[in-house]
């Protein structure tokens, strides 16, 4: 089931303005990158169904996940976040570079709200909207799931729409994003743990730091 998913989302056209925008980057290139060959399409998600920690984010990045075609992968957020992971037991070594680099989750499965790299890092509430069957079937596939880690604030905001699209909620105001704070979203429900995206801005302002995710991260390993 959850290689059909994947497929599908590899494949989905919903979003023109995206898969423009994918399609130019993959074709410009950085400098840096110019003997890559860019994934430039829909990035699926990485881990196994079987994962207990299920962590959410925003989107690929430009030159990051649409470069190469696995997500947090290739670009400084990443780089951030899986060092964190690894640092925590949830990732098999501390750098993600490309697909073919040996990484491992553990026990752990990334996705995202919008699987085609944006504008600006800013999906568009519509593209948003047309992403999200693809997370709320992947919730129901990953029936294991104990704890979601909602990096930022639209991740958070994706996952409790599902949760009010499914009847599982009755208002996304009832959860207020904070960093680290824990949600109880209802009885057998996975324990919802929003954290501050990675992202080059908050990491470099010192508004999230390495010390703030880890915090995030075995805060999840605990429920366990």
């Amino acid at each position: 089931m959850i290689r059909v998913l994947q497929n599908e989302i590899v494949n989905c056209t919903r979003c023109p303005r995206l898969r423009q925008y994918c399609h130019e980057v993959a074709l410009q290139k950085r400098r840096a990158y110019l003997d890559w060959e860019y994934w430039g399409k829909p990035v699926p998600s990485f881990g196994k169904a079987s994962a207990r920690l299920l962590i959410i984010g925003l989107a690929p990045g430009a030159h990051g996940a649409n470069r190469t075609g696995r997500l947090f992968t290739g670009d400084r957020s990443g780089d951030f976040l899986y060092k964190v992971l690894y640092e925590t037991g949830f990732a098999s070594q501390p750098e993600s570079r490309s697909t073919g680099d040996g990484l491992r989750l553990i026990d752990a499965y990334i996705t995202a709200a919008a699987r085609c790299a944006p504008p600006g890092n800013k999906p568009l509430p519509e593209e948003l909207l047309r992403c999200r069957p693809f997370l709320a079937r992947e919730l129901e596939i990953l029936s294991k799931v104990r704890v979601v880690v909602a990096l930022g604030r639209i991740a958070f905001d994706a996952y409790l729409s599902v949760l009010g699209e499914a009847g599982k909620i009755s208002s996304k105001a009832a959860f207020p994003f904070s960093h680290n704070a824990a949600h109880h979203t209802g009885d057998g429900h996975p324990l919802l743990i929003s954290s501050y995206h990675p992202s080059q801005q908050n990491t470099s302002t010192g508004r999230l730091t390495e010390a703030m995710l880890r915090a995030v991260f075995l805060r999840a390993r605990n429920v366990y």
